[in-house]
C-alpha cells in the first residue's frame, strides 16, 4: 500500500522529492515511451494549455499533435542522450497556433516532454550567456568573481535578491556575496544550517544543476495517472516542471519569498555551493534565460575551480617560502627555543587559525586566542599520552578530553604539532567555538510569518536551534590545513633535532622538502587544465576536418605536457635550448637539416609555458608546408640577448616551397602572433619572402633568469632519436597494459592498433594483474607505476621472476620510487606515440 504519510518537519529529510506526482503550473508536461509513440502519462493542465482536445493514456503522439509536430518530438527524443542535457526546441508551433518552448530528456523508459509558453522576449541564450562569461573570464580573484557575478546575475534575470552561498566542511552554508533591492535587508555573511538543504535535495543539485520555483504559493498540477499499473511514480529528477516540497514553499514564504531560483556551483565534482536567487512575487523565467543561466553557471564552477586550485598553489608557495626561511635562520640562531617563540605570529599566518601557542621545554608562549600556562601544561600531557608522537587534531575538543576545563570562548578545535619523539614538546594551533564566531546579518528586529508547519521553518528559528546543535565545536581542519601542519612538524622536528645534536640524520628536511613539493606540483597540474579547456574552446578552422583538428589538439596538449615536464625538473622554468631540442627534434631527418644556435638562456615558467606553445605551431607549420616539408629543406634559429636584457629569437627558413602570406588567420595563427605580446608583453612577427619563411620573437627580460650562464654562441644541429627496429611483425603480440585510467588506456590500445599490435589486455589495479597473470603469459607489458593507492612495483617483480620483458610509464620524472634492479625503459606520459611504438618494438627485439 501506498504511503500517504504527510511531509512534515519529521520526514522532510526522507521526503522523496524527485517523485512528488505534480508539477509547476507554468508549464505542462507529457510522457511517453521511449520511441515518442505513445502517451503515456500528462499533466492534468495539458489538454487546455495545449489546446489539443482531451488526452488519454496511450493515445499516439500523432493524433495529439499532428504528423508534423510529432516527428518535430520524436526528432528531440531521438537526440536527447543525457537527461541533465535536454533537447531543446524554441518557438515550437502547435496545430492550434500557439507557440511553445520544449524541453526533451529521456529518464528511466520515459521520454519526458515539458511545454512553457513562449514569452515575449527577444533573449538569445548563446549571446547572453557569451556575454555573461566575457564578463568572468579574465577575472583572476575569487572575491572578485564572486562580487561580479552577482551583480551579472541580478543585472540579467532581474530577481530582488542574488545570493552565492557556500557551504562549509559541515554542510552549513554562508552567503558570501549578495546583489539585492535597495530596500531589502542584507543576507551577506548570514549562516544557514545544514539542515535547510536536506540530503535529498543536495543530490539533485548535483543531476540538476538548475532550478525553479515560480510561485512559492505552491500550486501543483496533478500528473495522470500519478502512478502506472506497476504502481510506480514518474521520476522528475531532471524536470524542469518538478513541484516543490511543501516544506521548502513555506520556508520561502516565511521568508517573504514568492518565486526564486538556484544554480549548483560544483567544484571537482563535489557541490561547493549554490547561486540563490530570490523574488518577492511569482516570476516565471523564459526557457533562454534559464539556459543562459546554467551555461554561465556551469562556466562559472569551472573558472571558480581554477581559480580555487590557483589559491592553494599560492598558499603552498608561500608556506614553502615561509619555511625556507625559517631554516635559513634557524642555520644561524644558537638559541633555538628563542627563535621559535619569536616565530609564532610566522607560524600562525601558515594554517588559517584564532591563536598559537609553544610549550617547549616547560614553559609556554602563546599569540592571539590561546589558553593560559596552566591548562597548556595539562593539556601538553594528554596530547601526548593519546597522540604517541603523531600530529593530532580535533574541531570538538570537549569530545575527547570532558575533564579538561577548555572555555569556549578560548578554543573548541586544536592542531598539535610534536617537537620530538621522546619529550612533550608541541606547537598547537587552535580555533575558537564556531557559534562564537558567527553573526546573523539580517535586521534583528524584523519578525517574518510562521506557517501551519511551524516558526522552526523561519531562517532565524532555523539558524538559533542550530546554535544549539554545533556547541562546543569548531571549523574543522580541512586536508590542506593538515598537509601543511605535516611540513611544518618535519622543519620543527629537523631543527629541533639538529640543535639538540639527538641525531644526525637529516632526512625529515628532504621529507618536508619534497612533500611541499608534491603538493605544488600536483595543483600544477590541476591548474593548466584552465588552459587545456582554452584550447579546446576555441573555434575551428573553416574547413578543417575533425582528424586534422585532434591531431593539432593533441600536438598543442602535447607541448604543455613537455614543458610542464621542463618546469617540473627545472624548478622553474627552462633551458630555451631544451625546448628547441624538444620541439624539432621529431623533424629531423637526413633530408632536412636543422641549425640551433644562441648562448645558454633560462625562461621562466610563464613564458617557458607560452613558449612551448609558440615553438610546437611554427615546427608543425614548418613541417607541413615549409622548410621540412621538402629534400634539402633548412631550419635555422638562432637566439641572443639584446642590451636591455631580451632574447631576440630568429627563425629562417630556406630550400622549402615557395612561400606565400596566408589567406585567412586560424587558431595556430593568432597564438603564434599573439600569446607573446599578450602574455609576456613582447614581441613577435612574421615575414613571408619568396624563399623561405622568417619569424622574430622577443621575450622581454623580467621572464629570463639574470644567471642564465655564459653568452657563448655554440652552433649544434638536432639529431634525430634512435629509430625503432624495422621489420618487426606486431600482429601476434600479446601485451599486458597494467593502468587504471580508462581514458588513457583506451588511448593506447588506439596507438598500438594502429601500428598492428591489437592483442592487448588491460587491467586496472596490480592484484588484478597478478591474478591474470597465474593463467596467461603475454610477450610484453606496459605498467604504470602509479596505480591509484598502489603501484605496479610487485607485477614488475613478478614479470622478472618469469623473464616476460616490460617497461614502465609514469608522468613523474623522478625515478627514486623504482627499485636499482629494475633496470628497463621508462616511457613519460602522456604517452607520445612515435615513442610508444619504438621503445615497444626495441623491448621486444631484444628479447
Amino acid at each position: 500500500m501506498r504511503d500517504t504519510a504527510a511531509v512534515d518537519l519529521t520526514n522532510c529529510d526522507r521526503e522523496p522529492i524527485q517523485i512528488p506526482g505534480t508539477i509547476q503550473p507554468h508549464g505542462c508536461l507529457i510522457a511517453c515511451d521511449p520511441t515518442g509513440t505513445t502517451v503515456l502519462r500528462y499533466s492534468a493542465n495539458a489538454a487546455e494549455m495545449l489546446s489539443v482536445g482531451p488526452l488519454a493514456v496511450g493515445a499516439r503522439l500523432e493524433d495529439v499533435f499532428g504528423r508534423e509536430v510529432a516527428h518535430t518530438l520524436r526528432n528531440a527524443i531521438a537526440t536527447a542522450g543525457d537527461p541533465a542535457r535536454p533537447a531543446l526546441r524554441h518557438g515550437l508551433q502547435l496545430p492550434a497556433g500557439h507557440r511553445f518552448d520544449v524541453s526533451v530528456h529521456l529518464h528511466e523508459a520515459n521520454a519526458i516532454i515539458e511545454f512553457e509558453p513562449i514569452t515575449a522576449t527577444a533573449d538569445q541564450p548563446l549571446e547572453v550567456a557569451r556575454m555573461l562569461i566575457s564578463r568572468i573570464r579574465n577575472i583572476g580573484k575569487v572575491d572578485q568573481l564572486l562580487e561580479r557575478s552577482s551583480r551579472l546575475i541580478h543585472a540579467l534575470l532581474g530577481y530582488d535578491r542574488v545570493m552565492i552561498y557556500r557551504f562549509e566542511e559541515d554542510g552549513a552554508g554562508k552567503v558570501i556575496s549578495e546583489h539585492k533591492r535597495r530596500d531589502l535587508e542584507s543576507f551577506k555573511g548570514q549562516y544557514f544550517p545544514a539542515s535547510d538543504i536536506p540530503k535529498q535535495a543536495r543530490i539533485l543539485y548535483l543531476k540538476n544543476t538548475i532550478r525553479i520555483i515560480t510561485d512559492a504559493r505552491n500550486e501543483r498540477v496533478r500528473l495522470v495517472p500519478e502512478r502506472d499499473e506497476a504502481d510506480s511514480p514518474l521520476d522528475l529528477s531532471f524536470a524542469h516542471l518538478r513541484s516543490v516540497s511543501p516544506v521548502h514553499c513555506e520556508y520561502l514564504r516565511n521568508m517573504g519569498v514568492g518565486a526564486s531560483m538556484s544554480i549548483s556551483i560544483i567544484v571537482d565534482g563535489e557541490l561547493w555551493g549554490l547561486i540563490a536567487c530570490h523574488h518577492y512575487s511569482p516570476k516565471v523565467l523564459s526557457m533562454p534565460q534559464r539556459i543562459a543561466a546554467e551555461t554561465f553557471g556551469e562556466f562559472f564552477s569551472l573558472h571558480l575551480g581554477a581559480l580555487l586550485q590557483k589559491q592553494v598553489v599560492q598558499k603552498s608557495q608561500a608556506v614553502r617560502r615561509s619555511l625556507d626561511q625559517f631554516l635559513q635562520q634557524a642555520s644561524h640562531h644558537t638559541d633555538i627555543r628563542q627563535l621559535l617563540r619569536s616565530s609564532l605570529d610566522d607560524f600562525r599566518s601558515m594554517l588559517p587559525c584564532d591563536g598559537v601557542g609553544l610549550w617547549l621545554g616547560g614553559s609556554w608562549a602563546s599569540a592571539g586566542t590561546a589558553p593560559d600556562e596552566r591548562l597548556a601544561a595539562r593539556l601538553a600531557e594528554r596530547v601526548a599520552e593519546t597522540a604517541a608522537g603523531r600530529i593530532w587534531s580535533t574541531h570538538r575538543f570537549s569530545l575527547h578530553f570532558p575533564d579538561l576545563d577548555a572555555p569556549e570562548k578560548v578554543f573548541a578545535g586544536l592542531v598539535a604539532i610534536p617537537l620530538s619523539q621522546r619529550s612533550r614538546d608541541y606547537l598547537f594551533f587552535f580555533r575558537r567555538e564556531v557559534i562564537q564566531t558567527l553573526n546573523w546579518a539580517g535586521n534583528p528586529d524584523k519578525s517574518y510569518e510562521a506557517g501551519p508547519l511551524g516558526d522552526r521553518l523561519t531562517p532565524r528559528k532555523s539558524f538559533a536551534i542550530w546554535k544549539e546543535t554545533v556547541r562546543d565545536q569548531a571549523q574543522p581542519w580541512s586536508e590542506a590545513d593538515i598537509e601543511v601542519a605535516e611540513a611544518l612538524r618535519g622543519v620543527l622536528v629537523e631543527i629541533v633535532l639538529h640543535h639538540n645534536e639527538l641525531i644526525a640524520d637529516e632526512r625529515g628536511k628532504a621529507d618536508v622538502r619534497q612533500r611541499m613539493l608534491n603538493e605544488e606540483l600536483n595543483h600544477r597540474v590541476k591548474n593548466i587544465l584552465s588552459v587545456i579547456m582554452s584550447l579546446v574552446g576555441q573555434p575551428v578552422d573553416t574547413g578543417q576536418d575533425i582528424r586534422g583538428y585532434v591531431e593539432s589538439l593533441k600536438g598543442r596538449i602535447q607541448a604543455l605536457a613537455l614543458a610542464h615536464d621542463q618546469i617540473v625538473r627545472g624548478g622553474d622554468g627552462g633551458m630555451l635550448r631544451d625546448l628547441l631540442y624538444a620541439e624539432l627534434r621529431p623533424y629531423q631527418s637526413g633530408e632536412t637539416k636543422i641549425l640551433l644556435e644562441g648562448p645558454p638562456v633560462w625562461l621562466d615558467a610563464r613564458s617557458f609555458s607560452v613558449m612551448a606553445l609558440v615553438l610546437h605551431e611554427m615546427a608543425t607549420n614548418a613541417a607541413k608546408y615549409g622548410a621540412l616539408s621538402s629534400k634539402g629543406g633548412m631550419l635555422t634559429v638562432r637566439w641572443s640577448r639584446s642590451d636591455a636584457g631580451s632574447c631576440e629569437i630568429r627563425w629562417l627558413e630556406e630550400g622549402g616551397p615557395t612561400v606565400a602570406a596566408p589567406t585567412r588567420t586560424g587558431f595556430g595563427s593568432v597564438l603564434i602572433g599573439r600569446s607573446i605580446s599578450y602574455e609576456l608583453e613582447g614581441e613577435s612577427r612574421i615575414e613571408y619572402p619568396s624563399t623561405g619563411l622568417e619569424g622574430y620573437f622577443c621575450i622581454p627580460s623580467k621572464h629570463i633568469h639574470p644567471d642564465s650562464g655564459v653568452d657563448v654562441v655554440v652552433p649544434e644541429p638536432v639529431h634525430s632519436a634512435a629509430p625503432a627496429p624495422q621489420g618487426l611483425d606486431l600482429a601476434d603480440v600479446e601485451l599486458l597494459l597494467v593502468e587504471d585510467q580508462m581514458l588513457i588506456a583506451a588511448d593506447v590500445e588506439m596507438m598500438l592498433a594502429a601500428h598492428g599490435l591489437s592483442r592487448v589486455t588491460t587491467i586496472p589495479s596490480a592484484a588484478e594483474a597478478l591474478r591474470k597473470l597465474e593463467q596467461f603469459r603475454p610477450d610484453i607489458a606496459i605498467l604504470d607505476v602509479n596505480l591509484g593507492t598502489g603501484t605496479s612495483l610487485p607485477v614488475a617483480q613478478e614479470l622478472t621472476r618469469r623473464g616476460i620483458p616490460f617497461m614502465f610509464a609514469t608522468g613523474y620524472t623522478d625515478r627514486s620510487i623504482i627499485p636499482a634492479n629494475l633496470d628497463v625503459p621508462v616511457l613519460r606520459k602522456p604517452y607520445e606515440v612515435s615513442a610508444l611504438i619504438s621503445t615497444v618494438a626495441t623491448v621486444l627485439a631484444g628479447r
